[in-house]
């Protein structure tokens, strides 16, 4: 099986948060289980660009990449070389698998298998989300929902979500899709195994972890520090939004500038430590399709804080690794008071957290679940399947494909 990934930014654009890593290392572990996997890409890295060759195939940890520069219109990653190359070589790929909406790589991949017969599959990525829609550039994102997009989802002979409250979301919008399935974003959860089950900082210490943006409710998690005394919290992610300045405010007007820290972005061995000086992991966010944040936190036995409206909160109550609260100052205080409070209780969360992370989110049983939709889609293909098919009949196409 070949397949062609086509996403707007890569690996290794790290600034752009979760969608980079999850997306690399999906596509990874699909060449680790033996799937040929070609990534279409561009080489936008906010502002600049990537330090590599336009293109030209690139490997990346055993990826096949190719990046691609961007003309008029780079604010959508408009690439016209990355066109050309794909429908020059699309009749080599069994499928086609979008990454995001709203931007131009995707709109011309699923264009092109379609009118190549090559079956496609959409991953928005946790863009679709009515309330974001509505609460941001709502005039242009709406037009281009109803001209270009529905069309583009429509089409799809799968849209991929990432968590049961990420399809929960994508079919409010009420689109007639083919067929929409649950595919969760993956961990190595050996990267954290050096990380002690038990915290030794003697200083309560709250960590928000990942891409700094107005959604991820960073401004009720500084509000609620006023009820929780001599808490500390460090907020560490990239900023590309500028929103570091706003929240220090935010700190300061709510009287605890004094215990928040901003570290900026941290990766590797930084983050490792960051976690390990952790007693906690929140998430308040407004929206959040899976959280990343969430998984590596768990994966490194550390308890979590996150409100409903993150679609790693079924999880996060099935496993019992941690509390999930309502998106309110009062209520994320309130959780992470009993965490903090109840030593015993968070370390058993956090144990429970890691060996969930282990069992249920390896890379290579989500890679292997990836591998039953294509095989689905295929047989479908193959059977000239034109029904619209439902979200349980999405489960039996699965087990189809585990058949064939």
């Amino acid at each position: 099986m070949k397949v062609a990934h086509v996403v707007p930014t890569y690996w290794p654009a790290v600034r752009y948060g979760g969608p980079i890593f999850s997306v690399h290392g999906l596509c990874r572990s699909l060449v680790e289980s033996g799937v040929e996997v070609d990534v279409y890409t561009t080489n936008v890295d906010g502002e600049g660009v990537l330090d590599v060759p336009l293109g030209t195939p690139v490997d990346v940890d055993g990826v096949t990449v190719r990046y691609f520069e961007t003309g008029i219109g780079r604010r959508l990653y408009r690439s016209p070389s990355l066109a050309e190359e794909l429908e020059a070589r699309i009749a080599e790929y069994d499928v086609v698998h979008t990454h995001s909406i709203f931007l131009w790589p995707v709109l011309a991949a699923s264009r092109i298998a379609a009118a190549h017969d090559v079956p496609y599959v959409s991953t928005p990525r946790g863009m679709l989300v009515r309330e974001l829609v509505d609460s941001k550039s709502t005039w242009i994102k709406t037009a281009w929902l109803s001209l270009i997009e529905k069309k583009n989802l429509e089409g799809a002979s799968l849209v991929h979500a990432t968590s049961a409250t990420e399809r929960a979301d994508i079919t409010a919008f009420g689109y007639c899709l083919k067929r929409i399935a649950v595919v969760p974003n993956g961990i190595d959860s050996q990267d954290y195994s050096s990380i002690a089950d038990i915290c030794t900082n003697p200083t309560p210490t709250i960590l928000c972890l990942g891409r700094i943006s107005w959604k991820k409710g960073l401004d009720m998690m500084i509000a609620a520090l006023k009820m929780l005394p001599d808490v500390q919290l460090v907020i560490a992610g990239n900023d590309d939004e500028g929103y570091t300045e706003t929240l220090s405010n935010l700190a300061a007007s709510c009287g605890v500038s004094d215990r928040v820290r901003f570290p900026g972005a941290v990766y590797g061995e930084d983050k490792l430590k960051l976690l390990q000086s952790s007693h906690l992991v929140a998430l308040p966010s407004r929206s959040e399709n899976f959280a990343n944040v969430i998984l590596e936190a768990m994966a490194a036995s550390r308890p979590v804080l996150v409100t409903a409206e993150v679609g790693m909160a079924e999880i996060v109550l099935r496993a019992r690794c941690g509390r999930v609260v309502d998106p309110h100052p009062s209520s994320i205080a309130m959780g992470a008071r009993r965490l903090l409070s109840q030593a015993d209780q968070a370390r058993e969360m956090g144990m429970a957290g890691r060996v969930c992370a282990k069992e249920q989110f390896d890379w290579r049983m989500v890679a292997s679940q990836m591998q039953d939709q294509y095989r689905a889609l295929l047989k479908n293909a193959e059977s000239d399947a034109t029904q619209p098919l439902s979200v349980l009949q999405s489960d039996e196409a699965v087990e189809q494909g585990r058949e064939a």
